[in-house]
């Protein structure tokens, strides 16, 4: 099958091909060439044109919670079973709106894993699944009061322990929890280092909780391959992490659609809920109003410093959007990077991290054709991510509303 459009963004942040086709069989990209060109090549294929259309690879979603039933106002409802179909029903949702790959970091223990053989079996439909199992956290520190959602481990043997047992009940990727909303490393220096160190040993990675400080130069230090939220990160720890070839995955969207939840909830007087989640973040929205402010006035000269950017979502508010990459990355463009450099934090730049480079996240020949198109020209107009005309997984469309 030949697939032809107007605009392609290939995933690298800077191609933006025009009035080219992409030529597919078996699930597979054959050859990226001039639209004509490719019909005249191969003329008894079927040809699929777009037109005023942009094709671009199947968005990567580098930080989402499939499993997260902590914030539903009927929790006591939703044992492993409901929380399973909640699971799929998430991953359903984010892949129909155009992310085929995502990195589940922290989950009901195993959830992720069975539907990821599900899906190897052929039982469900679902995106690829890189998943983290449960979240390793201090007792009593950030996420402890997510039922069967964190490990509480203490030491760096403990913690040692506990990710050599996530690892064999099939983790991709261990996920550890450091800060929460205050400027206090909840583990000490050596427990970070021994959680990078086996992985790293392991020839696995590992991807760190740090928004404030110290923790996000420890965790710096430490050597995670991924920082998540890094909110209050600094140019200078920025290009460290450049320096060390780690990635920040900024989750813009988690902290300003809070916030901006926070202002309509108190704006209506609804200043009390008895949803642990929902009252936690009203309890600390002052450290909302402070997240969102920061994302806006730094993003920019952080990613200028050329540390890798990852795209993430971290939606877990009862009644959010599931995946919502295309916002994450309108942020990005709205604080002052271009739309394709947004768009390759979501393909080429998660690809790569993921070890998954040529295989998926870029238009290139020999990647898996998990592709999306959108109406208009996502290379001028970011906002076209939310036009989603069709959706293919494997080189098979899958598109329909949800």
């Amino acid at each position: 099958m030949i697939l032809i459009a107007n605009t392609m963004v290939t995933g690298d942040g800077k191609s933006v091909l025009r009035d080219y086709a992409l030529l597919i069989q078996n699930g597979k990209i054959i050859e990226v060439a001039p639209a004509e060109q490719l019909k005249n090549n191969f003329p008894d294929e079927e040809v699929k044109d777009y037109g005023n259309a942009t094709i671009l690879p199947g968005l990567i979603d580098m930080h989402v919670h499939l499993g997260y039933w902590y914030s539903k106002p009927d929790g006591y409802e939703y044992n492993q079973h409901l929380i399973a179909y909640l699971t799929q029903y998430n991953a359903l949702r984010a892949m129909f709106g155009g992310v085929t790959t995502v990195r589940s970091v922290s989950d009901p223990h195993m959830v992720c894993q069975k539907l990821v053989q599900a899906k190897e079996k052929g039982f469900v439909r679902a995106p690829r699944i890189f998943n983290c199992d449960r979240g390793i956290c201090a007792t009593g520190g950030h996420g402890w009061m997510l039922e069967d959602g964190c490990a509480q481990v203490d030491g760096a043997d403990n913690i040692r322990s506990e990710i050599r047992k996530q690892l064999r009940d099939g983790a991709h990727w261990i996920k550890m929890m450091d800060s929460d909303r205050s400027n206090v490393s909840e583990y000490r220096q050596e427990e970070l280092d021994a959680a990078a160190d086996e992985c790293h040993r392991s020839n696995r990675k590992i991807c760190v909780h740090a928004g404030t400080q110290p923790s996000i130069q420890m965790c710096i230090d430490a050597g995670f391959d991924t920082i998540e939220h890094g909110t209050f990160m600094t140019v200078e720890q920025a290009l460290q992490m450049k320096e060390k070839g780690l990635a920040w995955v900024p989750t813009i969207i988690a902290y300003t659609y809070i916030y901006d939840e926070m202002v309509k909830k108190l704006a209506a007087n609804q200043t009390e809920s008895s949803n642990v989640v929902d009252a936690g973040l009203l309890h600390d929205f002052e450290y909302f109003r402070a997240a969102a402010a920061a994302y806006k006035e730094n993003f920019k000269k952080l990613y200028d410093t050329g540390v890798t950017v990852l795209a993430g979502t971290d939606m877990v508010m009862d009644g959010a959007p599931a995946a919502p990459v295309a916002r994450e990355l309108q942020y990005m463009v709205e604080y002052g990077i271009t739309p394709v450099e947004a768009i390759a934090t979501a393909t080429g730049n998660s690809a790569r991290v993921l070890g998954m480079q040529g295989q998926i996240g870029e238009l290139t020949q020999g990647a898996v054709a998990d592709l999306l198109v959108v109406e208009g020209d996502a290379s001028a107009d970011i906002c076209a991510l939310n036009r989603v005309k069709e959706v293919y997984q494997d080189g098979a469309a899958i598109h329909r509303a949800i």
